[in-house]
């Protein structure tokens, strides 16, 4: 065969927190800021979720805070669940006791791993891109979490179809905040070779998932085999595995 299939998984992990109601923001509000519950508990439950896979992407993944008692959640996870290769892009800080990070882990060895800045009307949100292969048709796996705003989305979606522009095996996925049919997504599509979803899989809210926001992306050079929408332990937002057919040139390195 000429593909190897992989294994992708993106999951907004809420910290680690808890929600199964739409009251629990404001009656559990203190678990987004205070290092109680059982975030540790959720975190092996996700580590046994991601450790399925070959590749996977974080959201709000706490680098190091005083809510996840300054575990860097990514790192754990990546212990926790036997990767090898990890890199976290910290984000959004909330005052000085709340953290955020886009995540990756990985068993594959990237090539390299960048992040960028996103633009936005309020600054903090990003892009972490990691390169596999040796070319420039190698496989590329970006990991977003995207405003709330559709202006700033459109602003975000633009500067990343720059990154991922006419690249056939590019993978986006995150936390989107908003739909396939948006026109900021729609512009994405056209502006790059990634492929809108082929059926849409509501991730929220967990308890009873009615919007499809968050996404896996794939590029016209990708096979696809295959996606669902699984619990990532108690987080508000589903987590989306999916399966990919990758050319063997696009992950080969000399």
């Amino acid at each position: 065969m000429n593909t190897r299939r992989l294994r992708l998984l993106s999951a907004n992990i809420q910290a680690g927190s808890s929600t199964r109601r739409y009251s629990d923001y404001a009656t559990r509000s203190w678990s987004h800021v205070l290092p109680a519950g059982n975030k540790r508990g959720s975190l092996d439950t996700i580590a046994q979720l991601a450790g399925e896979h070959d590749i996977v992407g974080l959201n709000e993944s706490d680098p190091g805070s005083l809510r996840s008692g300054f575990t860097n959640q990514t790192h754990y996870l990546a212990q926790r669940a036997g990767f090898e290769y990890w890199s976290h892009q910290p984000n959004r800080r909330v005052g000085s006791v709340a953290s955020s990070a886009n995540g990756l882990l990985s068993k594959l060895e990237p090539r390299e791993v960048v992040d960028h800045p996103l633009p936005g009307r309020i600054s903090g949100r990003g892009v972490l891109i990691a390169h596999y292969g040796d070319d420039d048709d190698g496989l590329t796996v970006a990991v977003a979490h995207l405003s709330l705003g559709a202006t700033s989305r459109a602003s975000q979606l633009a500067f990343i179809a720059e990154l991922l522009h006419d690249h056939p095996h590019a993978v986006l996925m995150g936390d989107f905040n908003c739909s396939a049919d948006r026109p900021e997504m729609q512009a994405l599509f056209r502006n790059t070779r990634l492929q809108p979803p082929s059926s849409a899989l509501p991730t929220f809210p967990s308890w009873r998932p009615q919007r499809a926001i968050d996404h896996i992306l794939l590029g016209d050079g990708l096979g696809f085999a295959g996606a669902r929408a699984v619990p990532a332990a108690l987080s508000d937002h589903l987590a989306l595995s999916l399966e990919l057919d990758v050319p063997h040139s696009a992950l080969r390195s000399e």
